[in-house]
């Protein structure tokens, strides 16, 4: 249950009367907000004198949900907006790691050029072998704030384990949550702490109560700024890394209130399959892309297979942006 404290109540009042319902609590800069692990028939009599609205919710999907605000969330970074009635669909593109200076100002040279505003770009990397490029780590992020001054490019960059949480979130402006990272409750917890937008991805043997349960750890901690990002599942098939859930993102976006990215190149796991799949996903509607980058693939240092060369994404973008307008939305 969701329950809207009124506004100006004490601080101390709030603190006791969550105690008394065993709740967790937020302020969100209008109400102070209680969230109860479930409905509790004595809850509406025991604050009505107190109370600016309740919702009593079936399951552990509560400020996600749209049972709680049917309008779909704005979520800010710079100058770009997702989501709320803008009907913007963001493109955040770049390579999956940062690898060395020249390559990522290339990057962001090219995304420039292009109108494109966020640069995507992995300092911290969770790889399955202890023996793969791990990434650059603090380096990699002082890159990232240095092409941020130089090209006015907003950066989204990846927390891999809570011993570096907090450096993500200072130097980043939006944190990613990864897949592997997910069911990390400390990285969550942080993420909820700060408040700057986050782009929490799908693990890939996740289910979809489950990812948005994830989030809530974000929003019930009192940041509102969450992103959900569909980057495909782990099924039988074995032609593909991974399968890419339309059905689930469909699902998220029908009964979530939080914005929707979609991850077209972690799905497929090829170059070769990736200007379709994102040309799909924005014919969907989604709010916005999460596309791999490179300015060699051959060379990547990490997920080569699936990144685009610069000719390819600058053509797969213009055939986008058409896309985009048959369906009443604008690339940003």
């Amino acid at each position: 249950m969701i329950i809207h404290l009124k506004p100006n109540l004490p601080a101390t009042e709030v603190a006791t009367l969550a105690h008394s319902l065993e709740a967790m609590h937020y302020h969100n800069g209008t109400h102070a907000i209680l969230i109860t692990p479930s409905a509790v028939k004595e809850i509406p009599a025991l604050v009505a004198d107190l109370n600016d609205g309740y919702w009593a919710m079936d399951s552990d999907i509560q400020l996600a949900s749209i049972k709680y605000q049917a309008d779909l969330r704005t979520i800010k970074w710079g100058n770009v907006a997702i989501g709320g009635t803008t009907k913007n669909t963001v493109v955040i593109a770049g390579p999956c790691s940062v690898e060395s200076w020249e390559q990522i100002t290339q990057s962001a040279e090219m995304l420039k050029a292009l109108g494109i505003n966020t640069l995507r770009a992995g300092c911290y990397k969770p790889r399955t072998s202890p023996y793969s490029f791990q990434g650059l780590g603090l380096e990699g992020l002082k890159m990232l704030a240095k092409v941020r001054e130089q090209y006015g490019l907003q950066i989204i960059t990846e927390v891999k384990d809570s011993s570096h949480v907090q450096e993500v979130i200072d130097y980043a402006d939006i944190v990613q949550v990864g897949a592997k990272a997910m069911y990390d409750q400390s990285i969550l917890k942080a993420c909820g702490k700060a408040r700057k937008p986050v782009l929490l991805k799908r693990g890939f043997g996740t289910t979809l109560q489950e990812f948005v349960q994830a989030a809530e750890f974000i929003l019930s901690a009192g940041n509102e700024q969450v992103i959900l990002c569909e980057r495909g599942i782990r099924t039988f098939e074995t032609k593909t890394r991974f399968t890419f859930d339309l059905c689930g993102a469909a699902y998220l976006k029908y009964h979530t209130n939080l914005p929707v990215i979609l991850d077209p190149s972690h799905a497929m796991g090829y170059a070769y399959g990736v200007p379709d799949l994102a040309k799909a996903s924005v014919a969907f509607g989604c709010d916005g892309l999460l596309i791999e980058v490179h300015p060699n693939p051959k060379v990547a240092k990490s997920d080569a297979s699936q990144q685009l060369d610069h000719a390819t994404f600058t053509q797969l973008h213009g055939e986008m942006k058409l896309i985009a307008q048959a369906v009443g939305r604008q690339l940003v």
